[in-house]
């Protein structure tokens, strides 16, 4: 039988209550220290703020709260410099740092915790955490943008098959496809930041579920922690995790466009359509001929694990009771994953985008005749024939040209004219791949100057998007 910890619950923060030794394997299942470290500093930082405040409502005196700050810079340093040491008994990150700077400073420390909860606590730090990693991935999303808007302008001349059911449908430009992937990234953006106004409001001051006992100022806590809003409500400001499941679904949807990027370049790849750097491929431990887009197949891999994040979480949440309940310490492990896999998707997506170069010569092997069907039907429109009599003539020369066993593009002006009396000598005009890519002239289509025009479009559209 598993022996008991020698440690005794009533040297845990909430240890007054209890004069039992904790089982060591609760000691593990309980704590948290092993991964919510990573948010040392958003600890710090509010802890800083939380003493500063303590000064209005009577707790702290001025030379008290500025000994407080001054050891809690101090526990900072150890931080940066990796001197920090987690003993046994530190749960959590806010139990590490105020045992850390109680050590420093003495009993005063022991003041710090006056009204505060770890339950307003940690909701405060996971808030500062994200708002900071928001604004990485903001400027990791600008990149991609930036650089898929230059790939862009770069191939503008490039023409290739557009598909529909992965047949071939109409001739696009190599640019245009490849801004109909840039697109998403930039609503994707645009929704990252409206979520940071949702994640970016101060709980601090809550307490544990019903608020603070001595008043605390929390508009002066929100503003010294660069926070937009307090929350409106001490119980649900506690148990609140809305934003990190928000995060989490706008992650899930940022993951499934890189994954239908990733699913694109693969074809691409794998018809040798385009060059992939050496970069963000691998080969094969038998196969010594084998070149293969492992970069690509993890980004479409990973996007399972990022909704399987927030698919997770939502379940954790479902049948939770006011106000905060353990449960919730399970939000923290599926979002550093998301965040850090995310972020790791981004960079992987520039640097495959930034080193790839279309084939020409191979792009243009899948334009085939028959994707100028639409093409003939436009012609006769232009003759005054209705669009759906003109459908029935184009799926008729369609069939002619395999009843012959020639391409599309190889019926005579006779052939076409068996077909319909409006077909005259011009129309050789159509079987030209070029022609058909320029005659989509709408706004967002592929013609060259409407491509150019989404270039620019794109790059105005993410310059508006602030990301501090």
């Amino acid at each position: 039988m598993q022996s008991n910890s020698n440690a005794p619950s009533a040297n845990k923060l909430w240890g007054g209550r209890f004069s039992g030794a904790t089982d060591p394997i609760m000691e593990k299942f309980n704590n948290s220290i092993g991964y919510d470290k990573i948010m040392w500093l958003e600890d710090i930082n509010g802890s800083i703020a939380y003493a500063k405040s303590l000064i209005s409502c009577n707790i702290l005196t001025k030379v008290e709260s500025e000994q407080i700050v001054n050891g809690l810079n101090e526990v900072k340093k150890e931080w940066e410099s990796g001197s920090f040491e987690i003993k046994p008994s530190d749960e959590d990150i806010h139990t590490a740092n105020e045992r850390r700077l109680t050590e420093i400073i003495g009993k005063l420390g022991g003041k710090l915790h006056t009204g505060r909860s770890r339950n307003d606590q940690v909701a405060t730090d996971v808030r500062l955490w994200l708002r900071n990693q928001i604004i990485i991935l903001l400027n990791k999303l600008k990149d991609i943008i930036s650089v898929s808007t230059e790939i862009a302008d770069r191939y503008i001349d490039v023409l290739q098959a557009g598909y529909t059911h992965l047949q071939p449908a109409q001739v696009v430009r190599f640019s245009h496809w490849l801004l109909s992937h840039t697109v998403p990234l930039l609503r994707d953006a645009e929704r990252l930041k409206q979520l940071s106004s949702r994640v970016n409001v101060c709980p601090l001051g809550s307490g544990a579920l019903a608020g603070h006992a001595f008043n605390i100022n929390r508009l002066e806590l929100a503003e010294l922690l660069s926070f937009e809003d307090v929350s409106l409500n001490s119980l649900d400001a506690t148990s609140d995790r809305d934003f990190i499941v928000e995060f989490q679904s706008w992650a899930s949807l940022l993951m499934v466009h890189l994954s239908q990027f990733a699913e694109d370049l693969i074809i691409l790849n794998s018809n040798r359509c385009i060059k992939m750097s050496d970069a963000y491929c691998t080969g094969s431990s038998l196969m010594p001929q084998k070149k293969n887009p492992d970069a690509l197949e993890l980004l479409r891999g990973k996007t399972g694990r990022v909704i399987g994040n927030t698919t997770g979480f939502l379940c954790t949440l479902k049948g939770l009771p006011r106000a905060y309940n353990k449960d919730l310490q399970e939000d923290k492990e599926a979002l550093f994953d998301t965040v850090s896999t995310v972020q790791d998707c981004l960079s992987i997506t520039t640097g495959v985008i930034s080193t790839m170069e279309p084939i020409e010569d191979r792009l243009k092997l899948a334009l085939v005749p028959e994707m100028l069907a639409t093409d003939i039907a436009e012609y006769l429109v232009r003759k005054g024939v209705p669009f759906r009599e003109t459908h029935h003539i184009a799926g008729a020369a369609v069939k002619l040209a395999e009843n012959k066993g020639v391409p599309l593009d190889k019926l005579t002006v006779s052939d076409l004219q068996s077909l319909h009396e409006s077909f005259q000598d011009d129309v050789i005009s159509i079987w030209s791949y070029e022609n058909s890519a320029e005659s989509r002239n709408s706004q967002g289509g592929t013609s060259k100057a409407r491509v150019l025009e989404q270039i620019q479009l794109i790059r105005n559209k993410a310059d508006t998007i602030k990301t501090a």
